[in-house]
């Protein structure tokens, strides 16, 4: 009986080879599908290292599971994005706080709606000219290295603006962070990509470890609710307890590890790959404006913007929407604090349930073209209803509606971490992710929370907070319409490998 069964394993995996030697010898594309791509798919560890898979390198992709270093690099990855939005997320629940006791600015006015706009515009304006610049250093120098810099900076920074005593050193403390996010974002993108080969893992990998931004909103709410219900409990910062900057300061937490860990993690193989044979090219800018790349470029660049304006200039700011609902309105400052955070949370939940709805829905639907519009027609009726009626009526309606928007939104966000480099070549990657992420969405697409700031002023309402809401509103539908009618010049990649 055993002979019999040992000869029946063998026979089996003798129809297996057949279908591997007829894969290698006929076949340069994916892994055959069908009972083909079955045996491939069903091949035991014993039966892979009869056959040798150093044999056959080309199904390595197709049968391999994640080692434990690629689990490492994706656990530091996600940590990385989820300490890049807390940097962002957590400015709108601060600025109010912060523009108060620094500046002694009136909430709601023309001076304070100003100075909203520039420490929102202004850190992110420079975090997209320098995160272009980083994204450039990037396919010079490498992904790695780019990354541990730009820890180190942005965790300088975040301790320094915790610390600031004028509104000048709290707005150039926070462009110093942000160049620090934008650059990692970028490097970081790149790097996860080119660890994998397999399309389908490399899909899923940027898919999840994306949806770990949503964990740096969650983080960013947390530390302010605890900051503001036990700031008199912490030792004081410059004679005071005020829970902004023990928010801020709590941004160095994640960033300990990330530097520990970092400089010890490999670079990316296929950039190491090709540094060491001299083969890669030296990335230009001009070169994204080539007959062959352009019409790509610019289409990117304006759907990216337009993803960006909806955070900038809508999503991000609903904290001080919160304020003006009626149910608020009689409440201490305390109470009133706390209730934002409680709004924002659900936004972050939302957050995380778009990032892993896309997650999902990234392995099962091939055009990304069809893949953005799933979340762009729901958007544009969700963004609609709870700025110009939730957030002005019901603090419950606008718990439920910020909560939709959020998955909403972060859905077309995960989308082009994972769009982006399946365009263009290894040396010209890291310099087009920067151009759309940086160019697009932090010069132009963050330059919305200038227009909502300003046209707050002119908007008609009851109240401040209800002209914000409607000004955010107006935005929102503007960015959706552009987003919608570029969507139809969207490139769809070339198959499901990186190009060389």
């Amino acid at each position: 009986m055993i002979i019999i069964q040992q000869f029946l394993n063998y026979l089996n995996l003798y129809h297996r080879m057949t279908w591997i030697e007829i894969y290698r010898s006929g076949s340069s594309g994916p892994a055959p599908q069908g009972d083909g791509g079955k045996c491939l798919r069903e091949l035991t560890g014993k039966q892979r290292e009869l056959i040798g898979e150093v044999m056959f390198p080309e199904l390595a992709p197709a049968v391999t599971r994640l080692t434990p270093l690629q689990w490492l690099i994706c656990g530091v990855a996600a940590l990385g994005f989820a300490f890049d939005l807390y940097e962002i997320t957590v400015l709108p629940l601060i600025v109010r706080p912060a523009l108060i006791s620094l500046g002694n600015l009136k909430p709601g006015g023309p001076e304070f709606n100003l100075w909203v706009g520039i420490v929102f515009y202004i850190p992110l304006a420079c975090g997209g000219v320098f995160g272009l610049l980083g994204g450039y250093l990037t396919d010079i120098l490498g992904r790695r290295r780019v990354l541990v810099w730009s820890i180190l900076l942005y965790a300088f920074s975040a301790y320094a603006t915790a610390y600031a005593a004028t509104l000048h050193q709290f707005l150039i403390f926070r462009c110093t962070t942000v160049i620090g996010v934008c650059v990692e974002y970028v490097a970081g993108v790149a790097w996860v990509a080119e660890t994998f080969s397999n399309a389908r893992q490399r899909e899923s990998a940027l898919g999840y470890t994306q949806a770990a931004f949503g964990l740096g909103g969650l983080m960013a709410t947390g530390a302010y609710y605890l900051a503001v219900t036990y700031a008199e409990r912490f030792p004081s910062i410059r004679t005071g307890h005020e829970a902004w900057r023990y928010t801020l300061l709590s941004g160095l937490i994640p960033a300990i590890p990330l530097i520990i860990v970092r400089p010890f993690l490999p670079e990316s193989p296929i950039w190491q790959e090709k540094k060491s044979k001299g083969t890669l090219k030296r990335p230009g800018l001009a070169e994204l404006f080539r007959p062959a790349f352009r019409r790509t470029t610019l289409v990117t660049t304006l759907l990216v913007a337009c993803s960006y304006a909806l955070a900038s200039g809508v999503m991000l700011q609903t904290p001080r929407v919160v304020p003006g609902l009626p149910e608020l309105r009689s409440l201490a400052p305390r109470l009133v604090e706390q209730t934002v955070t409680r709004v924002q949370l659900f936004q972050e939940l939302g957050t995380i349930a778009g990032r892993l709805l896309f997650a999902f829905l990234v392995v099962r639907i091939a055009s990304q073209r069809r893949l953005l519009r799933i979340f762009l027609l729901p958007g544009l009726i969700v963004f609609s209803w709870v700025y110009f009626f939730a957030a002005t009526h019901s603090l419950v309606l606008l718990i439920y509606g910020i909560f939709l928007a959020g998955l909403l939104l972060n859905g077309p966000f995960s989308l082009w971490g994972n769009y982006l480099p399946r365009l263009y070549p290894t040396h010209l990657r890291g310099t087009a992710e920067g151009f759309a992420i940086n160019i697009g969405a932090r010069v132009i697409g963050a330059s919305s929370v200038l227009l909502t700031t300003q046209l707050a002023n002119a908007m008609p309402g009851p109240s401040a907070a209800a002209r914000l809401a409607y000004s955010a509103g107006s935005v929102a539908v503007l960015a959706y319409t552009m987003s919608l009618i570029g969507s139809f010049w969207m490139r769809e990649p070339e198959g499901n490998q990186l190009p060389d």
